[in-house]
C-alpha cells in the first residue's frame, strides 16, 4: 500500500490556527463537575472499563447542560477553512496524572482502580462533559473495548505501525475512520502531557487547489478503504466497497482520505495521478500544532486530515499522552451512497445519539 508523501515536518504554526479561550471559570466549572460525578458514580473497573455505565451517562447526558454557555462557545465546530481550532486551556497539573501508561488497557485499567494514585477516570469524564456539549461522543466496539474515551500513547512495539500507538514513524495524514460511514463528524484531543512538543499536522481540502478533472475523478467511488490496525486485521472476506475520495457539501469539498489502508496500486493512472496530487497539496497546506497540557485540539473530520511527526518514545512514564473522542454532530449529513455501506462490520457504542435529526 503506498504511503503518503507528507514530509516529517516539524515545523509548528501558531499563528495559522483558530485559537479559542475557555474563560478560567468555565475550565475550572468543567473539572468541577467531572470531580463531582467521579465522587456520585465511584471509580471502579467496571465503569471505566468503556464508560458506559448508565447512571454515568445519566449524569453526562444531564449534567453538562448545567455547564456556562462559554463551554459551548468554546466547543462549537471550528470556524475557518483550515478545519481545526485549539481550545485553551483546562486546569491541569503534571503531578496529578501519574507515570504515563505503556498502552490503552493499562490506562483503562488505572483509571478504575481507586488504589491508583491518578485523576485518568475524572480526565475522562472531563472529556465526556466536553464532547456531550459539543455534540454525541460514540466510540468503537472494535477499538480500545468500545471505550467512549480513547487514550493516545505509544506503545511498545508498535513504533512503526499506522496508528495512534506508533511513535518512531511519521503518522500519514488520515480522515479518523475513514473506511466507515459513521465515522466521525468532529474528532477532540486533549493533551493530558507533551514534553517533547510533538506536533500534530492538520491538513484541510478546502485550502488545497485541484483543476475540475481532478475533482470530477477523485469524486467518483474508485477504491476502497480498508480499517486500519487498531481494528485488527481480520478483514480478507470482507466486502470492500469502493468510497469516493472528494464529497460535497453544499458546494464546498469534504473528505474521505486514508493512504495507508487504501489499495492504491489496484488503479490506473489517471485516479493515482490525481490522488497523487491530492496528497502533495495536503501536504503544502499542512499546519501543525504543538499542544500543550490542558488544550485541546478540534478537528473537522469531513474536511481535514491529521497526523503526527515522529518521536523517540522514552517508556519512562513522562512521554505524550493524549485523551480522544469521536463526536457526531446530528446536524451533518453525507452523501445517500454511503447508506449501504457495511462499515466492515464495525459497530459503533452510542449511547448519545438522540431523535433529533439522527441518521440510521
Amino acid at each position: 500500500m503506498a504511503k503518503s508523501v507528507l514530509f516529517e515536518r516539524k515545523t509548528l504554526h501558531p499563528s495559522e490556527l483558530e485559537r479559542r479561550t475557555l474563560p478560567d471559570d468555565a475550565a475550572y466549572a468543567v473539572r468541577a463537575l467531572a470531580d463531582e460525578i467521579t465522587v456520585i458514580v465511584g471509580a471502579s473497573a467496571a465503569t471505566a472499563a468503556t464508560l458506559t455505565d448508565p447512571a454515568l451517562l445519566h449524569h453526562i447526558d444531564v449534567r453538562a447542560a448545567e455547564l456556562p454557555a462559554a463551554v459551548r462557545e468554546a466547543l462549537r465546530p471550528p470556524a475557518t477553512s483550515a478545519g481545526v481550532t485549539v481550545v485553551g486551556r483546562l486546569p491541569l497539573s503534571d503531578t496529578e496524572l501519574g507515570r504515563t501508561p505503556r498502552d490503552w488497557r493499562i490506562a483503562a485499567a488505572q483509571a478504575g482502580d481507586p488504589a491508583h494514585d491518578s485523576s485518568s477516570f475524572a480526565l475522562d469524564l472531563t472529556m465526556l462533559l466536553l464532547a456531550r456539549c459539543a455534540g454525541e461522543p460514540f466510540g468503537w466496539e472494535g477499538q480500545q473495548g468500545g471505550r467512549l474515551v480513547n487514550n493516545i500513547l505509544p506503545t511498545p512495539g508498535h513504533e512503526h505501525e499506522q496508528s495512534g500507538a506508533s511513535s518512531t514513524t511519521l503518522l500519514c495524514p488520515h480522515t479518523e475512520d475513514a473506511f466507515h460511514p459513521r465515522r466521525a463528524n468532529l474528532l477532540m484531543l486533549g493533551c493530558l502531557r507533551n514534553p517533547d512538543r510533538v506536533g500534530t499536522t492538520v491538513s484541510s481540502v478546502r485550502r488545497v487547489e485541484l483543476d475540475a478533472a481532478q475533482r470530477d475523478r477523485l469524486g467518483r467511488a474508485e477504491l476502497p478503504i480498508l480499517p486500519d490496525v487498531s481494528y485488527g486485521s481480520d478483514f480478507p472476506d470482507a466486502a470492500a466497497p469502493p468510497v469516493a475520495t472528494l464529497g460535497d457539501d453544499e458546494g464546498r469539498l469534504t473528505l474521505r482520505f486514508d493512504p495507508a489502508y487504501t489499495p492504491l496500486d489496484d488503479a490506473d493512472h489517471e485516479f493515482r495521478a490525481a490522488y497523487d496530487h491530492l496528497s502533495a497539496e495536503l501536504e503544502r497546506v499542512c499546519i501543525t500544532a504543538a499542544l500543550t497540557p490542558g488544550e485541546l485540539l478540534l478537528v473537522d473530520n469531513d474536511v481535514v486530515v491529521h497526523g503526527r511527526v515522529p518521536f523517540t518514545p522514552r517508556y519512562d512514564g513522562t512521554d505524550r499522552w493524549l485523551k480522544r473522542v469521536n463526536i457526531r454532530l446530528p446536524h451533518r449529513r453525507r452523501a445517500a451512497a454511503e447508506a449501504a455501506e457495511n462499515g466492515y462490520g464495525q459497530r459503533v457504542v452510542a449511547p448519545f445519539r438522540t431523535t433529533r435529526g439522527s441518521q440510521p
